[in-house]
């Protein structure tokens, strides 16, 4: 007699952020039954933080731009993206009940500008499509002496009534990288999938802020200050550049901020490579050299130092402080006063030594993780038939401004529908098995 395996499969989700939660509607809307299991009380809990200040859903940039904002791993995020692009999100989003705006940097946000609502909507149409959530449900692993690829799968949890044993027909794992930890994302997966032969990178901090090692008054006096309308400028040691417009914070250590995050990946790769990076800073780029340093040449005259570089260079507060951070006080009124030149050069490109990225704990989210060489198509690992990854737990980063959750939501239905796919494929080849 045939054997013909179930139509519909049971699949468990471990992990109840975005890519999770997309994974469970894609699998849901393909018929299966799902089960979504989360260490913590709820789910989405870093969404929802992420999302406090406004919830940068995703950006409106042509997509070839779009798609280049994933750096190596562009090839990679393009099939996902292919599953859920920024226009299917907002269509999404709309389906939801939840209208979008496109705000003046191209960012994309909700009308409310908050996540509660959406997460509301989204969990509400989840469970009456049948999802069953399974709130502080810690993932142990498999069963002792289970065979990772034999399924279904015995699955171990710490769960409130004590340890609970569940089969699975398919596994995905959207468990998050290792930055916010407390919101539930600690990155334990990493040994024991490293342990069943599944290639893994090391996880790295990704959109941090750096280290500088200010003195004790300016860390004690601009700690939490922002910086503003500043240029930055890197480059690697393989020559990628990077030089872009905005603004940053300085924290009681180093800095932080937007413009920090979007050059943190260059910015970290270089410390890893030689020990420190050397950013620079246009402190003041609405001026062109010339004409800055014809006014630093002007003379003094009664003028405090602070009163001369406030008018002619507009330096002051914490820009002003940064080159007594440099320099003394008489080397400054030296430099104003013999090389108003080179002083011009330098406030065009000041230098600024970074030792160390921020812990990953620190980091709004996460480098490394599950190779994308150590899964198929679908998002399968292939030392691990029917178990699936996807969101920050695998290898890809990008900057804020909604990519990271666009790419977590892409991912997440694309790794629902490669579990249908692949469930259909194992259906298929079961009925032609026989004795």
């Amino acid at each position: 007699m045939l054997v013909q395996a179930p139509v519909t499969p049971r699949v468990a989700i471990i992990g109840g952020g975005p890519a999770g939660l997309m994974a469970a509607e894609a699998l849901l809307q393909g018929g299966a039954s799902v089960d979504l299991y989360d260490a913590m009380p709820s789910v989405g809990r870093k969404f929802l933080l992420a999302g406090k200040g406004g919830l940068n859903l995703t950006h409106s940039e042509p997509m070839d731009a779009f798609i280049g904002r994933y750096g190596d791993r562009r090839d990679d995020v393009a099939p996902w993206l292919d599953a859920l692009n920024p226009t299917d999100l907002r269509e999404w989003a709309a389906g939801l009940g939840i209208d979008t705006f496109v705000g003046s940097s191209g960012r994309v946000f909700p009308a409310e500008m908050k996540a509660a609502p959406l997460l509301r909507a989204w969990l509400h149409r989840l469970r009456a499509a049948g999802l069953r959530l399974h709130m502080r449900h810690r993932w142990l692993g498999w069963a002792p002496g289970e065979s990772r690829s034999a399924l279904p799968a015995a699955l171990r949890f710490d769960a409130p009534s004590g340890e609970q044993a569940v089969q699975a027909d398919a596994v995905v794992l959207a468990l998050g990288g290792a930055s916010w930890p407390q919101l539930g994302s600690d990155g334990a997966w990493w040994p024991g999938l490293a342990a069943l032969g599944v290639a893994v990178a090391p996880l790295r901090p990704s959109n941090c802020g750096f280290d500088v090692g200010w003195s004790p008054y300016f860390a004690q006096r601009f700690a939490g200050t922002p910086v503003k309308s500043v240029r930055l400028m890197a480059v690697d040691a393989m020559g990628q550049r990077f030089d872009r417009p905005g603004e940053f914070v300085v924290t009681a250590g180093g800095i932080e901020g937007s413009l920090v995050y979007a050059a943190s990946a260059l910015i970290r790769d270089t410390i890893e490579a030689q020990g420190s990076a050397t950013i620079h800073l246009d402190l003041v780029p609405g001026r062109d050299l010339a004409r800055l340093s014809a006014a630093l040449a002007k003379g003094r005259g009664t003028r405090s130092l602070p009163n001369h570089l406030r008018e002619q260079a507009g330096l002051d507060g914490v820009k002003a402080a940064l080159l007594r951070e440099r320099w003394s006080a008489d080397e400054l009124a030296r430099r104003v006063a013999q090389d108003a030149a080179g002083l011009a050069a330098e406030l065009k490109a000041w230098p600024l030594v970074l030792t160390a990225p921020r812990p990953v704990a620190e980091a709004i989210s996460t480098a490394g993780g599950v190779r994308f060489e150590a899964m198929d198509a679908r998002c399968m690992l292939r030392a691990c038939p029917g178990v699936f990854c996807v969101g920050e737990m695998v290898d890809w980063e990008a900057p804020t401004g909604g990519y990271l959750l666009t790419a977590c939501l892409a991912g997440g239905r694309a790794a629902g529908r490669g579990v249908l796919d692949w469930w259909r494929q194992q259906a298929a080849d079961g009925a032609r098995i026989g004795p």
